[in-house]
């Protein structure tokens, strides 16, 4: 849905596409978690100042995770379980292959975190978040391990 003036009864489906992100800015939705159950999610375009710059943000908030029995927090920081972030790693990896980037972060709020020219093409040592950091074409996964 593109519109968040208006129940989601009240619009037609947009499909989440870079045209579609561009016409409403912000996306909302439904997304299939892992454990099978539907669950309300987000999507948003934030532009920075230059083509390195710009972040795409997909988003199922926690109350959401919560309603559909998903486990999202395993005792470690930042809300996280290893099963929601390796399903996000495959969704960006998935997204890869049509639509490269410099560098995908998974985690609890990690929006703007870091950018790809701090990361010069590597993986941390230890990671408090995951990172789908490209080599070449190949995207590789760095789990959250702290």
């Amino acid at each position: 849905m593109g519109d968040s003036d208006r129940e989601p009864h009240e619009q037609d489906p947009v499909p989440c596409t870079v045209a579609s992100l561009s016409e409403h800015g912000h996306l909302r939705g439904r997304v299939r978690l892992p454990t099978g159950r539907l669950a309300v999610c987000g999507c948003l375009a934030i532009r920075g100042g230059d083509e390195n710059s710009d972040w795409l943000d997909f988003y199922v908030p926690v109350g959401a995770l919560e309603n559909a029995g998903t486990a999202y927090w395993d005792g470690r920081p930042f809300f996280r379980s290893a099963s929601m972030d390796d399903w996000l790693a495959a969704i960006g990896t998935e997204t890869f292959k049509s639509a490269p980037f410099n560098l995908g972060v998974i985690g609890f709020e990690v929006s703007g975190c870091t950018d790809a020219s701090a990361m010069e093409g590597r993986l941390p040592e230890e990671r408090d978040i995951g990172y789908l950091i490209p080599q070449g074409e190949v995207l590789h996964y760095g789990a959250a391990d702290t």
